[in-house]
């Protein structure tokens, strides 16, 4: 007599968003499994292996206090130029590597969405996640700069772990509207490469972002922190140097309004595609 095989059916969870945060609770051992995949193959067969994420910054910021604060002679506030320009450095390389990353996921990962079940929303998490040893990495070589250029440890430092999960939120929206569109869109992965460059010098990362104010004006200052990356750059300056890199409230506000916007519509968008991707990828 032949036995009846369960079937179990998925629908679409309802709701504007449509997040199921109880099943991506379920596939917690796999999202850690793919962060681990995407951290071994970044550095897999490489000659320098991690010491890469050493490099990169360290290398930026070189050449930032040469042109920047050694030919163009941006005022640094009194802080050492190397440290303001790492401590600026940090959040946005961060950022940059997730957003290549988790933009790339979820064709990246074609042969496992094609085959099996899981929340897809896992992939673009993991890949932003990913980011993380880089991150502690430059963390360390920043408190040996601090330590080198006699930078004073101060309270505000309590507040950069904050810092960077806003961070990782705001690569988290960025990617989750690029994962999905990149299913549909190969241009996608061409398109980044060149937003994160221009995003580098579009960000305060060479200079104070209250340059913009003194030699273009308020409106300009305004139309600027249109870069959600703005606001938390300056926020994390803040919690490395101090105040005077104040007043740094109006953009980090900002920042915020605009990464709930876009991860709250990315989330829609993702939802809406998720179905097919399968299919396309």
């Amino acid at each position: 007599m032949p036995v009846d095989t369960p079937e179990r059916i998925l629908r679409p969870r309802r709701g504007l968003v449509g997040v199921d945060f109880a099943e991506l609770w379920r596939f917690r051992e796999l999202f850690g499994f793919l962060a681990w995949r995407d951290i071994v193959v970044r550095y897999k067969q490489t000659y320098l292996g991690v010491a890469w994420a050493v490099l990169q910054p360290v290398l930026t910021t070189l050449i930032f206090s040469l042109i920047f604060g050694g030919l163009a002679r941006f005022d640094s506030k009194g802080a050492p130029y190397v440290v303001m320009t790492f401590a600026a450095l940090l959040p946005w390389q961060f950022f940059a590597n997730a957003l290549t990353e988790s933009s790339n996921s979820l064709v990246a990962s074609a042969r496992i969405i094609s085959k099996v079940y899981f929340p897809r929303l896992i992939v673009p998490c993991s890949a932003v996640l990913s980011g993380i040893v880089d991150v502690l990495v430059s963390l360390v070589l920043l408190v040996g700069l601090m330590i080198w250029k006699g930078v004073a440890f101060r309270p505000h430092l309590l507040l950069l772990p904050i810092v960077l999960a806003l961070c990782f939120v705001t690569a988290l929206a960025a990617g989750v509207w690029l994962s999905a569109l990149n299913v549909r869109y190969r241009d996608v992965k061409y398109i980044v490469p060149f937003f994160t460059r221009v995003g580098l010098y579009a960000t305060p990362v060479g200079f104070a972002s209250t340059l913009i104010l003194d030699r273009f004006g308020q409106g300009w200052f305004a139309l600027y922190y249109l870069n959600p990356m703005t606001g938390l750059v300056d926020a994390f300056r803040w919690c490395v140097l101090g105040d005077q890199f104040m007043p740094w409230w109006p953009g980090f506000a900002a920042s915020l309004v605009l990464v709930v916007i876009m991860l709250a519509t990315g989330l829609i968008y993702f939802r809406s595609t998720e179905r097919s991707f399968a299919d396309i990828v």
